[in-house]
Parts: C-alpha cells; sequence; structure tokens
C-alpha cells in the first residue's frame, strides 16, 4: 500500500478520509451499522470519527441522492425537473435547478454496489480518492505540492447543491484534484457537517504518489510566509542575484 503517513505532517482536526469504489463487497469490512441513515456527504464525517473501516451499499438507507449519483437508484422525475431546488429557494426556478444535471458526475447504473471508507490510520485498501478536511492554510499545501513538480495549475468544481457527486465522483471519473467549499454547498452546510470556512480536498488515485513524494521533499512551510518583513528582503535578495546574474552570464 501507499504510505501515505506524510499527510499526518500536516496536522489536520480531522484525519484524511480514503473512499473506494467495489463492485463486489470488500473483504474484511464491516458494514455500515444498519441504524445508521445517512446522506453520502454525511457518510465522510463518520469516516472520520470511525475506529475502522466500513463499506456502504444499496441495502443502507441513504437520506439524499447519493445512490443516485452512484448508479444505485434511478432520479425521480420530479427531481431531475427541479422541483426541490425550486421549493428549497436555493434556485430561482425549476429550469436553473433542473440545467445542472447534465454537469453533474454520476456512475455508471449498476456499476458499483459498494462503497468502502476509511480514516487514514485505518486504511486497509488503496483509496480510489483521498478526501482532506483541511483549513486554508493546509490546502495550499496540498495544492503547492500538486503544482510543484508539475506546473498543474489550481481548479475546483462544484455545484451548489449535490457537492458529494464533486467531492467523491469527479476526481474519480476525471482523475483530477478538486476542491469544494462546503460553505457554498446547501446539504453540507444546512447539516452542519464540516468545521466552518473550512475546504474539502479531494486527491484521486492517479495523483496520490506525486503528492506524497512532493510532501515529502518540499517545504511545508515557506520561509516567505514567516513575515511580510522575511518575504520582501528574501524576494528582493534574489531578484538582485537574478540581476547580475543576467548581466554577467
Amino acid at each position: 500500500m501507499t504510505d501515505l503517513s506524510v499527510f499526518n505532517r500536516l496536522g489536520f482536526l480531522r484525519p484524511p478520509v480514503g473512499v473506494k469504489f467495489l463492485f463486489f463487497r470488500p473483504e474484511g469490512i464491516d458494514p455500515l451499522a444498519p441504524d445508521k441513515e445517512l446522506s453520502f456527504c454525511e457518510m465522510l464525517v463518520e469516516a472520520q470519527n470511525a475506529s475502522r473501516p466500513f463499506y456502504f451499499c444499496r441495502e443502507h438507507a441513504e437520506t439524499c441522492v447519493g445512490k443516485i449519483l452512484l448508479g444505485m437508484e434511478d432520479m425521480e422525475a420530479f427531481a431531475e425537473s427541479g422541483q426541490i431546488g425550486e421549493r428549497l429557494k436555493i434556485f430561482q426556478e425549476a429550469r436553473a435547478n433542473s440545467r445542472l444535471y447534465q454537469y453533474v458526475p454520476r456512475l455508471g447504473k449498476n456499476t458499483v454496489n459498494y462503497v468502502a471508507f476509511a480514516p487514514l490510520e485505518k486504511l486497509t485498501f488503496e483509496p480510489d480518492v483521498l478526501i482532506l478536511n483541511a483549513s486554508v492554510r493546509q490546502a495550499e499545501v496540498v495544492l503547492r505540492s500538486m503544482s510543484y513538480s508539475t506546473g498543474e495549475i489550481y481548479t475546483s468544481k462544484s455545484t451548489p447543491v449535490m457537492g458529494c457527486a464533486w467531492t467523491y465522483l469527479y476526481p474519480y471519473q476525471s482523475g483530477r484534484i478538486n476542491y469544494v467549499l462546503p460553505d457554498t454547498v446547501h446539504g453540507m452546510r444546512a447539516r452542519e457537517l464540516f468545521p466552518e470556512g473550512s475546504m474539502l480536498l479531494s486527491i484521486p488515485y492517479q495523483w496520490l504518489g506525486t503528492i506524497v513524494r512532493n510532501l515529502n521533499e518540499m517545504n511545508i512551510e515557506l520561509p516567505s510566509y514567516q513575515g511580510k518583513e522575511r518575504y520582501l528582503v528574501e524576494f528582493g535578495n534574489i531578484l538582485r542575484d537574478l540581476v547580475e546574474q543576467a548581466r554577467n552570464p
């Protein structure tokens, strides 16, 4: 398994969570407790507080659109027409809510039957997506580690509703790191799931090796961030050195 212990250096208040999408029942992992009736996004919080891995499947109750986005169930026509978002006052009219469904990621019907979750220290599987609940400063480090060796730009995709699709499914399907602000997603904010002002960063398996290597190599805390005066001195010295070198190649 990939050694993900470097993430412990960042001091997250809540542990990172590994997620895996499976066709067959995972071996050695217990199901989510039968008395738990959670939304798909709430399962992330459940995993942050879990003492061991667990899995969710179509037999479990789910209180939002998680099973639909996972391809386990079909969406009701009234929902896809945008009626819910209009009545919740999130959208001016149903047409605005309905328009989102052409963009929101969904998995193929019946291609995923189980979703396994585990906090970082209890991971027993290679995650398809590693999800971090981070402060903005912690998120800066992770995003910088993405760009550190690749020059990759930061991008974020989300919608006012169905934030779980962009947290779990978009990174898995696209192979791109994504970040979501829970405070801007209706269900996450209304359910009071994550610390105010925090971010969710989702790292798909294609990026985990690069992020781990870069976090181990680069400066977690840049000298420039230790005060404005220090930054100005450091930046000024670098510019002077480069000007001198350019004049005397």
